[in-house]
């Protein structure tokens, strides 16, 4: 690779070879998103390689995505049909959080996908306090869908499109498969299944190949590391370092299982996320197991205690089933100083994990690769400025899933240790007190998050602000234009829910007609014997 030799000068070296190193959900994300949005007519087309450690088993845990992994399966080319039979997938429409608040029998709210009516926050909100009930369910339809268990989508529909906004439910280890077929088979990655044992540097501090134990270097222009936790090129080789966020979100283990279910019961249409004394459990249906996990701060909580009550949970629901056993997690809510540095990328795990809530690990993938690719550096040149971009944009992203959340922990009413510490100001992100602060005079807005591509966006603060009983602001001294258009709106709302509840499958019944429709023809009976002509 050539050198740059002062300030301004210019290095025309082409990126046309792409190194991922790492499989997993994250390198196969990577590998396929790459190699789909390639053009293969430019004039020096790029080249996907991933390499594979055999050595190194998959997380394989997390199992909700966000409504945006529609657009990143349809851009790879994967139909959604096809994408929920291998994946065992199932759809997810939102967050449910029971016991945060209070842990009373009653203390329950919804986080949906889709947002409330369109219409001024301020008059919403007031809207809203006046008619009483739960927030979600006065603004919007889809909380009774998910609470009857109701599919966002008809068969009819094309793929990847919906009556609400939705996501899936997924087994993980099943889509890193799905992509890596998909990849290999239609996309022209090529895979080489090696364990990397060192890597080579240029002159300047580029990586300039990874050494494999079988299949010798591997050289390429720019590396993806999607090692996860090892980071063994963005840590390893680089010595780049993490931003410790355990002073503000205080878990860091987490014991989870999969639990068979009746092959007719109902398929949740949202992650069920339940408080216990030191932690939440998380619930996740899918069409023939839920994964169930335990998360909880050792701080708070021994191992023991942990174990204790994710049984307890179980029990409420599988009481004579015979309880797998179950798979210990360890984690440090965190993330990378830098994400790109020189010509190395970390995505996934490589770059940080903060706890599961809200599932936000495959989604900070699909970020990643879309900031990389809409801005992608055709030459070396110009990376080092592509790259500093990016981190600060990452950093702002990382910071705000870290402060939302933050949001549903120091909001609540329970006197456990493990909660009252979350409400010392100590912990609280000072970006976040100032919202709070703010909050109480006027409901968030599209003013608190002024980027284009905000991580979390106004919508989402107010389900859960008002969800964990936040109190509903005044109305100010500014009129507002649209009060009795949001009133009308309001009003409509009810007669929405009423024809989106009469006109969905449950999903159930919309999964089981999938498999069956597209399960193969049962083989023709024999034909009887000819009798003999006497």
């Amino acid at each position: 690779m050539a050198t740059d030799t002062g300030p301004g000068a210019t290095n025309d070296q082409p990126i046309t070879t792409i190194v991922v190193v790492g499989g997993g959900t994250a390198g196969w994300l990577a590998a396929c998103l790459i190699a789909a949005r390639a053009d293969r007519g430019a004039e020096q087309p790029l080249s996907v390689t991933l390499i594979e450690s055999p050595d190194v088993a998959t997380i394989g845990v997390g199992e909700g995505t966000w409504p945006t992994m529609r657009r990143t399966l349809e851009r790879i080319g994967i139909s959604e049909t096809d994408f929920l039979l291998a994946c065992d997938g199932a759809f997810k429409q939102g967050s449910r959080f029971d016991g945060w608040r209070t842990g009373a029998a009653d203390d329950s709210y919804l986080h949906p996908f889709t947002a409330p009516v369109d219409g001024d926050p301020r008059d919403i909100v007031a809207a809203w306090a006046e008619h009483g009930g739960r927030f979600a369910d006065t603004v919007g339809a889809q909380g009774v869908i998910c609470h009857r268990a109701l599919a966002p989508r008809q068969r009819a529909m094309p793929d990847y499109a919906g009556t609400l906004n939705y996501a899936y439910h997924l087994d993980a280890g099943k889509l890193a498969s799905m992509l890596m077929r998909h990849a290999t088979e239609r996309l022209g990655v090529r895979h080489i299944r090696d364990h990397v044992v060192g890597i080579d540097g240029t002159a300047d501090g580029d990586i300039a190949a990874v050494r494999t134990r079988a299949s010798g270097a591997i050289a390429g222009d720019l590396f993806l590391d999607c090692t996860g936790h090892a980071a063994l090129l963005i840590e390893g080789y680089y010595g780049i370092g993490t931003v410790d966020r355990g002073g503000t979100l205080f878990n860091d283990r987490a014991l989870a299982v999969q639990v068979p279910v009746a092959a007719n019961s109902p398929i949740a249409s949202q992650t069920n996320a339940t408080a216990h004394a030191a932690g939440w459990i998380w619930d996740i249906g899918l069409p023939t197991r839920r994964g169930v996990g335990c998360v909880y701060s050792s701080a708070h909580l021994s191992d023991d205690a942990a174990a204790d009550t994710l049984t307890r949970y179980l029990r409420a629901t599988v009481p004579d089933a015979a309880l797998p056993s179950f798979r210990q997690l360890t984690f440090r809510s965190r993330h990378r100083e830098t994400f790109w540095h020189r010509n190395c990328l970390a995505v996934g795990l490589s770059a940080g994990f903060l706890e599961p809530l809200e599932a936000s690990a495959i989604v900070l993938i699909e970020l990643s690769l879309d900031a990389l690719l809409d801005n992608f550096p055709s030459h070396r040149g110009a990376m080092d400025i592509h790259s500093m971009r990016f981190n600060t944009l990452f950093r702002y992203r990382w910071d705000r899933i870290v402060e939302f959340l933050k949001l549903h922990y120091v909001l609540s009413e329970r006197d456990e240790p493990y909660w009252r510490d979350h409400r010392a100001p100590a912990s609280i992100p000072p970006r976040l007190a100032e919202l709070l602060q703010l909050w109480r005079h006027q409901p968030p807005s599209r003013a608190d998050f002024p980027m284009v591509d905000e991580i979390f966006p106004a919508a989402s603060y107010q389900y859960v602000l008002y969800g964990m009983g936040f109190p509903a602001p005044t109305r100010g001294p500014i009129a507002t234009p649209d009060r009795a258009r949001t009133q009308t709106l309001l009003a409509q709302v009810d007669q929405r829910r009423r024809m989106l509840a009469a006109g969905l499958p449950t999903n159930r019944a919309y999964l089981d007609a999938l498999r069956h429709a597209t399960a193969p023809a049962p083989a023709p009976a024999p034909a009887p014997a000819m009798e003999p002509i006497a």
